[in-house]
């Protein structure tokens, strides 16, 4: 598969095999917000799992992590909604953050028959490092936004998955 570089008149380069050079039209995937969206995701979210190797966690798992840092006691069913995580898969994730001792079951406050999910300290400790870490990441990964194109930007995103 070709290695594709975008250029700023909608065609990018292809490196490889024997049309090296060869421009290919993009003009109508550029057009396209998912197509946009689903480039600037994938770059984003490799610088982001390259400084997230460090800390031994996936962005799923920080994702948990920061979320219950933010939101103590949610229950497996609130951290499904929240991040889009299939039940099934939510399992493993929590055990793992447990066997880590990042994270720790306890009974529901308010529903003694449900199970809130708690950061511990270490993981209270470990997310404030890591959401810095995400931040600069993000930052150094689209160097030619501004702080407020940030801003506008991720408005913007939230505006198609948002519900509200």
């Amino acid at each position: 598969m070709a290695h594709l570089r975008t250029h700023r008149t909608n065609t990018a380069s292809c490196a490889l095999g024997s049309d090296a050079g060869r421009k290919i039209d993009t003009s109508f995937l550029r057009s396209q917000v998912g197509y946009n969206a689903r480039r600037a995701a994938l770059h984003i979210i490799d610088v982001v799992v390259q400084r997230l190797a460090a800390y031994d966690l996936k962005v799923v798992e920080m994702s948990v992590l920061s979320l219950l840092a933010h939101n103590s006691g949610l229950t497996s069913r609130h951290v499904c909604a929240a991040l889009n995580i299939m039940p099934p898969n939510l399992v493993g994730l929590v055990a793992r953050l447990e066997r880590r001792a990042l994270i720790e079951r306890r009974p529901h406050p308010s529903d003694g028959r449900a199970i809130g999910l708690y950061p511990t300290e270490a993981g209270m400790k470990l997310i404030t490092e890591v959401e810095g870490v995400i931040e600069q990441a993000e930052v150094e990964a689209a160097p030619l936004l501004s702080t407020a194109e940030r801003r506008t930007l991720i408005a913007l995103l939230q505006k198609v998955y948002d519900k509200d």
